[in-house]
């Protein structure tokens, strides 16, 4: 059994995730004419990625959302080069993905210190442009954060995913007994005793039809992007939506989720799972357990329970299927367990490739340093005798 110490929650309140600004280069300085002087540069805007710190912070210090670097500075009797102008930082969050307005990516912050070039400053006045500058780039860009997190929750409504994570967390998230959906993303970070960390997002809520972008669809499914691995929860009695919706149920529920991510992007499905079955402290519960484990060992049998246009191409097969009560604690323990024991094996087999793939380097590069060699004996050997070299008479 894994000992566990404190588990933290972080909360984004009045949740900001996409933000556009403007931004503009620094104009060029002009340059002199009767002496040749060339102006100086203007500064360009950088987008950098910071540790604490969020869009909404941008959003509040900067109610304008303008940001113009520096212009450069004309030349002079004093200082025929003249100077750079100053760059301009927009500091953001690491997730972000920097976009124009059209949707094209200029680059992405997956790490504190990451940078990205989104507005170039002109150029200064030189012989070449008759000593005029140019003005700086402006555009508008769009910042957008999709969460970085080991694990993103993935359910529909009152599937108990907050309550799982307060469960984990033993935190306070606002959770309700009906068809609610959390509407701010939610980070419950498991730390190990062995100072391990690992993060579980509760992301903003699913219902069908969000690859259309439905309810929250897009604020949620982007999110899912750039978690590590999924982990699927689902009412073991299934739900209903509303009361003119059709009850779906757990096995249903498991493959209209799958769906719904394939229709978003397929490669999402492509990521390791585990399913949590939910709410075992309910009556018949183990019943209900016991038919989902049957359904999901033989899926392709069961899909006639399915609307045509909702079977999923693929079915999922998850790594662990842990059946828990979020309300009472059962099998809590067992599920961190197996959460940790998912994000290790993959990282053992990350640090394998990465050793191979140094090792083929090597192995590579060893023997093109052996050609090489074997090439420059050969031509250095003058042993042979050319016919015209012959002294023979």
């Amino acid at each position: 059994m894994v000992n566990f110490s404190r588990i933290c929650l972080r909360k984004y309140g009045n949740f900001v995730d996409n933000l556009r600004l403007y931004v503009r280069g620094g104009s060029g300085g002009m340059g002199l004419p009767r002496l040749g002087g060339q102006g100086g540069n203007g500064g360009d805007v950088w987008v950098v990625a910071m540790k604490n710190t969020t869009l909404k912070r941008i959003k509040d210090k900067y109610p304008q959302k303008r940001f113009v670097a520096g212009a450069g500075a004309n030349s002079s009797v004093r200082a025929l080069k003249g100077e750079t102008g100053k760059d301009k930082e927009v500091h953001a969050p690491v997730g972000i993905t920097v976009t124009t307005d059209d949707g094209r990516t200029i680059g992405d912050l997956n790490a504190d210190g990451d940078r990205v070039l989104v507005a170039r400053g002109g150029s200064g006045g030189s012989l070449h442009s008759g000593f005029e500058p140019s003005k700086g780039q402006a555009r508008h860009i769009r910042l957008d954060l999709k969460l970085i997190a080991d694990l993103g929750l993935v359910g529909f409504p009152n599937a108990g995913k907050s309550s799982l994570l307060t469960a984990l967390s033993n935190a306070t998230p606002q959770i309700a007994n009906y068809a609610f959906t959390t509407l701010k993303p939610e980070i419950g970070k498991l730390m190990y005793q062995d100072y391990k960390q690992i993060s579980v997002a509760d992301l903003p809520g699913l219902i069908e039809g969000a690859h259309m972008n439905k309810g929250m669809g897009h604020k949620f499914l982007k999110h899912v992007e750039r978690t590590k691995q999924l982990l699927f929860v689902v009412d073991v009695c299934g739900f209903q939506l509303a009361s003119k919706t059709q009850f779906r149920s757990a096995f249903e529920a498991v493959q209209l989720l799958t769906k719904e991510l394939e229709l978003y992007k397929e490669e999402l499905v492509s990521k390791p799972a585990l399913l949590v079955v939910n709410k075992m402290d309910l009556p018949d519960a183990e019943d209900k357990l016991e038919e989902l484990q049957e359904q999901l060992e033989n899926p392709e049998e069961f899909s006639d329970l399915l609307p045509a246009d909702m079977i999923p191409k693929n079915y999922l097969t998850f790594r662990h299927v842990v059946p828990v009560s979020a309300i009472t604690g059962f099998g809590i323990n067992h599920l961190k367990s197996c959460i940790r024991q998912s994000l290790d094996e993959d990282a053992a087999a990350e640090t394998k490739a990465v050793h191979l793939e140094k090792l083929q380097a090597l192995t590579n590069n060893s023997h093109q340093r052996h050609f090489l060699l074997k090439i420059s004996s050969v031509g250095n050997d003058t042993s042979t005798e050319q016919p015209w070299q012959s002294t023979a008479l």
